[in-house]
């Protein structure tokens, strides 16, 4: 399964046809801001992994804890 998503990634040349490509449609002065905004939406997507992982540990603990039976 592997084998086959690695033969649809480009390759070395590839990748710089695409970087012209990316610079001939955006031009010099638009790519900072939309490399910008990349990283706010991946800084961002990391930043609800990392609370959803929070809330699964924190539930977790809560089951994993002995029930009460004083109250």
């Amino acid at each position: 399964m592997t084998n086959l998503l690695l033969g649809f990634l480009p390759s070395g040349s590839e990748w710089i046809i695409i970087a012209l490509v990316i610079l001939l449609l955006f031009g010099g002065k638009k790519i900072p801001e939309l490399m910008r905004g990349l990283g706010k939406g991946v800084k961002s997507f990391k930043d609800g992994v990392n609370d959803a992982k929070e809330e699964i540990n924190k539930a977790k603990e809560d089951l994993d804890k002995p029930a009460d039976s004083s109250k």
